[in-house]
């Protein structure tokens, strides 16, 4: 077992090794090109809006009410142009503006003493101090004094200020009738690209009179906000460096 670890240990930093080239031969294919954007045919989104669910919208309305302005069909002058169904498009507006600020502190103290003698008792320690070296003394037997002391303090501040807006695509809707959305947008400045995502759970009466819903209103909300570039890559450890965090132990 013992020597087949070191022949283990090579394949392990072997596999490493190579794991770390093959990222950073895609790295390398980048240098000097701007980042490319994501096809948004490759999305669930286009996915819904190309096989849309209209069963729906499209009833079968009676005879009488072909002529008639007040018809539910989706190109009435009076039909509800909020988004209902799999493949229709809503506005996300996004404004966070969150402010935190937590101060604590706390102190801990403690002493103790502890003296142990036995001056008399029937002549016994007169007779033992005779026996025990100079300087000691059954009438001071044990004498122990302890103390510690313990202050901490703590402070958090935080302030997160966003405002988006973001077009999200109703992916599916639920047989309780709320709707599952999820959105993207990316931003190509320069050579960095800007990513926002959004995707959560909305009831179709929280959406407003304007296709728009706000992100409080949404369940299970996960929005993201980051990048990828030049400028994302700067601000990443490299790989080695994140391994070394891992594996170290300091």
């Amino acid at each position: 077992m013992r020597k087949n670890a070191p022949a283990t240990c090579f394949l392990l930093l072997g596999c490493l090794a190579a794991g770390l080239g093959l990222s950073a031969c895609g790295r390398v294919s980048q240098v000097g090109r701007v980042p490319q954007l994501s096809a948004p045919e490759q999305g669930p989104e286009f996915q819904a809006m190309a096989t849309p669910d209209y069963s729906a919208q499209y009833l079968p309305q009676r005879p009488d009410s072909a002529a008639s302005l007040w018809t539910t069909s989706h190109n009435s002058l009076v039909a509800d142009r909020r988004a209902s169904d799999r493949g229709d498009i809503l506005t996300v507006v996004i404004e966070i503006n969150d402010q935190a600020s937590i101060q604590n502190s706390s102190g801990r103290s403690r002493s103790s003493s502890d003296k142990v003698s036995i001056p008399a008792m029937a002549g016994l320690p007169q007779r033992i101090d005779d026996m025990l070296p100079d300087g000691a003394s059954m009438e001071e037997l044990a004498e122990a004094k302890g103390s510690s002391t313990f202050k901490g303090s703590g402070n958090i501040s935080r302030k997160d200020k966003i405002t988006l807006r973001v077009a999200a695509t109703v992916i599916e809707r639920l047989p309780n009738g709320v709707l599952r959305i999820e959105g993207t947008q990316e931003v190509r400045v320069n050579y960095e690209i800007r990513v926002l995502t959004v995707s959560g759970f909305v009831r179709p009466q929280d959406i407003g009179r304007r296709n728009e819903i706000a992100y409080d209103r949404i369940a299970g909300a996960r929005i993201s906000y980051g990048g990828r570039g030049q400028v994302s890559d700067v601000q990443q450890p490299r790989y080695g460096q994140q391994v070394a965090d891992i594996l170290l132990p300091y």
